[in-house]
């Protein structure tokens, strides 16, 4: 019975092991000029082309991971000439309206790295343009659902922050001023980074699912995981809002393999230590400033409307924590309500489970040091 339950918590550790072939939400800078309308997207060109589900976690579990595998490795100008077949496809799935009609927008530039690190998802830099009737008011923006969520970011004619918006698959924006920046209410910002915070923990976190993991791991009673989930949340409180202020600012190349790091640690101290020790909530607050500084990396990409900086950084911390308290609630619905109490619950699930989620991390540490030169 135990090296049956300990074979079946390691198998639904391995898909975690896999090369990470990461869905991200795409971005959309929409920048007026006199007469028009400008959307720079970033996003992830083959998986687009190849029509991967994103509502998937990882390509690889798509039935088109083939395909995407393959226009990764294609050179620029091959993925170009791929793109010309799909670009039709592409613009119909947009919706653009000006005081309720529809324009049309046509690409107006294609700017696709080089083939790199092939570990790493390529981001694709597409623009197109549409043209604003004489006295228009207001921009409804989208696009349809099959291409999943979108982050959208505007920025008026003077330079500034016009509008903020995360977007569920298929979700339009409010209306936005053409000509002004568009008042969002505090609690429509709230709700969005809330949301935001949420999903970069499940399904998006995996590292930061594994470390908090690793937290619940170390012992079936309350008071040690209390300990350091607020220690690790206090902590990834404060690093995230001082990088979100521009106060401290370290590179995702140093931040990521440490995160990675951070992981290896708490799961190898739970295979020796059977109870909390004096040091672990010092060492698990000095690891939640370094996932906090991953958060505010997430943050940068996403964009604030400055008016509402602080309503958008509540709500995503929010969201963050409630990732993290539905992490720790599953893991006590599949081990700690049945197994708890066991005499074999250290032997038969906390060390088997510790060690597979330490080798996840070390995985993850070498991939993002060693193999990324």
């Amino acid at each position: 019975m135990r090296a049956i339950l300990s074979a079946l918590f390691i198998i639904l550790l391995l898909p975690l092991t896999a090369t990470a072939h990461e869905l991200r939400p795409a971005v959309a800078d929409i920048r007026f000029t006199q007469g028009s309308f400008e959307v720079e997207f970033r996003v992830t060109l083959e998986a687009l082309i190849a029509e991967v589900d994103p509502n998937l976690s990882d390509t690889s579990e798509s039935q088109d991971a083939a395909r995407y595998d393959a226009l990764r490795l294609l050179p620029p100008s091959l993925l170009a000439k791929e793109f010309t077949g799909y670009e039709a496809q592409f613009l119909s799935a947009i919706t653009a309206t000006i005081d309720g009609e529809h324009l049309p927008t046509s690409t107006t530039a294609l700017d696709i790295p080089e083939v790199g690190d092939i570990e790493l998802v390529r981001d694709t830099t597409l623009k197109i343009k549409g043209k604003i009737p004489a006295g228009a008011q207001e921009l409804t923006f989208g696009w349809s659902e099959n291409l999943g969520p979108l982050i959208v970011r505007v920025t008026t004619p003077e330079g500034e922050d016009g509008y903020s918006a995360y977007l569920q698959s298929g979700q339009l924006t409010d209306p936005i001023s053409v000509i002004g920046v568009t008042q969002q209410s505090g609690l429509s910002v709230f709700a969005n980074y809330i949301a935001i915070g949420f999903e970069h923990i499940i399904p998006k976190g995996l590292d930061h699912i594994l470390f908090v993991v690793g937290l619940f791991l170390l012992s079936t009673q309350m008071r040690p995981l209390l300990w350091q989930i607020s220690s690790f949340t206090l902590a990834h409180t404060i690093s995230l809002a001082m990088g979100m202020l521009g106060w401290v600012t370290v590179p995702p190349a140093i931040v990521e393999p440490l995160i990675a790091a951070s992981i290896v640690y708490v799961s190898i101290e739970n295979v020796f230590m059977s109870g909390l020790s004096r040091w672990r909530p010092y060492v698990v607050f000095g690891f939640g400033l370094l996932h906090g500084l991953g958060f505010a990396g997430v943050l940068t990409e996403v964009g604030f409307v400055q008016s509402q900086f602080v309503s958008g950084l509540i709500g995503f911390n929010i969201g963050v924590e409630l990732g993290q308290l539905t992490v720790i609630a599953l893991c006590f619905a599949l081990f700690g309500a049945w197994f708890g109490r066991k005499s074999w619950y250290r032997a038969v699930i906390t060390i088997p489970l510790s060690l597979g989620v330490a080798a996840i991390g070390a995985y993850w540490l070498i991939e993002r040091t060693l193999l990324a030169a």
